[in-house]
């Protein structure tokens, strides 16, 4: 017990450190200039993590609402927690392209739906931002290839939000039983979510409110009718049409798909197949299925990922994964692990406590605490990133490829049939029709960032 009480004491004082070093150099330069494009409830978030654990200055908004960006823009100066007070409300902004051309910003939070990520995204990198990129960070395989170019040719920090390489407890477990081999011969993981994400009843469509821009919120994406469920109920249902996303993989499975890749250190799949769909939701006119399966193959690492909108998961959990070895398994939650060796006793890894007080998060739903607190640690990666000249831990190139999991499983569930995947090359093996999906459609006048 005392070496685990003074392993997790080490993680936690390590992490601290690094975040009191990367406050003081940023102290002893001006604030970081920062904007946020979607400022719903996530860009929100977002924001209010990094504002808590780095001196900014938050100069500027942009979102397709006009209600809630006045809102949420007048909120800022009477934000507590953070470590520079707001002297004055972010300027303002409909359309991404006028506030990145009116305003030179160090950071750009990026929290749209996922089919802006990319255009975004590359628009603030060439903007020459650092960026905090939402996953999954882009809906097709060419929209990723762009962001990562993008990137590296301007030679900005692009971290995203997959969270958990920078969660102290998934760290501790990396190193206490993947790396030191007590896993034994690692052949699986096991991906799931049970969370109940679908919205129980659709209402008809009907006209967008007059403080919503549906055209622009629709942009690349093909323009749809306004549905309330999409915008307005909370959180906002648009992840239960494909029209905006890549489904609950591309959601929730990404994080524990990035977890195990980080862990494992695996690079792409080989293989992927995938099966998916409506099967119990029958009455909604929600397009992503309420049950699915896939299955990818890691040269010899198999992965699958699990997901039922309906009924309840094993032992009442809601998600996570589990990394398989010969001698145990390696079990993986929100924020914490356990393992249960194939000889001996079980041990459980819990959270270790956050540095900083943050009196705001009594503010916060429940399932809303955690979340904030997993993405301060993304963000002190991130500044300290920035400040340090070294790639993110989350950074935009290897995420990428967790992203592209999802994509590809996607669309071996849409052709119906497994795929195999040359990830060097990008491209599908010997399958034309697969390859004529790697890069979707985009609605005039927006054009792909991947075209040539």
């Amino acid at each position: 017990m005392s070496t685990d009480i003074n392993r997790r004491a080490a993680l936690a004082g390590a992490a601290a450190l690094a975040s009191a070093s990367a406050a003081s150099a940023a102290t002893a330069r001006r604030p970081y200039r920062v904007g946020v494009i979607g400022v719903g409830w996530f860009g929100m978030l977002d924001l209010h993590a990094l504002m808590a654990i780095a001196p900014v200055e938050v100069v500027a908004f942009c979102d397709v609402d006009a209600d809630r960006l006045a809102h949420n823009a007048a909120a800022i100066p009477s934000r507590r927690d953070t470590v520079t007070p707001q002297r004055r409300a972010p300027a303002t902004y409909a359309d991404y392209r006028e506030m990145l051309r009116r305003h030179r910003f160090d950071i750009v939070i990026v929290a749209t739906p996922d089919h802006w990520h990319a255009l975004a995204g590359v628009a603030a990198m060439n903007a020459g931002a650092n960026v905090y990129l939402e996953k999954p960070i882009c809906v097709d395989i060419v929209e990723g290839r762009a962001l990562v170019a993008a990137a590296r040719a301007n030679n900005v920090t692009v971290t995203c939000g997959t969270q958990r390489r920078t969660t102290p407890a998934f760290i501790e477990a990396k190193e206490r039983y993947v790396r030191t081999g007590r896993l034994g011969k690692i052949a699986m993981v096991e991906v799931a979510s049970y969370l109940h994400q679908r919205p129980p009843h659709v209402p008809p469509d009907g006209p967008p409110p007059p403080h919503l821009d549906w055209d622009m919120y629709c942009g690349p994406a093909r323009l749809i009718p306004y549905n309330y469920v999409m915008h307005q109920a909370f959180p906002p249902q648009w992840r239960a049409f494909m029209n905006f996303c890549n489904g609950y993989v591309g959601d929730v499975g990404v994080h524990f798909i990035d977890a195990a890749r980080w862990m494992l250190d695996l690079g792409a799949p080989t293989h992927v197949s995938a099966e998916g769909a409506v099967l119990v939701d029958t009455a909604s006119t929600s397009d992503v299925p309420d049950t699915m399966t896939a299955t990818w193959d890691f040269d010899g690492v198999m992965m699958t990922w699990l997901n039922r909108q309906w009924g309840r998961g094993p032992a009442g959990e809601s998600w996570g994964a589990a990394i398989h070895g010969d001698q145990g398994s390696l079990r993986l939650f929100n924020d914490s692990y356990d393992f249960v060796p194939v000889e001996g006793d079980r041990v459980v890894g819990a959270a270790p406590a956050e540095p900083g007080t943050y009196s705001q998060d009594a503010e916060l739903r429940d399932y809303e605490r955690p979340l904030i607190k997993l993405t301060r640690g993304n963000m002190r990666d991130f500044i300290a990133a920035i400040e340090q000249g070294h790639r993110p831990a989350s950074d935009v190139e290897s995420v990428n490829v967790s992203t592209s999991c999802c994509i590809l499983a996607n669309t071996a569930m849409k052709l119906g049939r497994p795929l195999r995947w040359d990830g060097a090359a990008g491209r599908y093996v010997g399958d034309d029709e697969a390859n004529g999906l790697l890069a979707r459609p985009y609605r005039a006048p927006w054009t792909h960032p991947g075209a040539a």
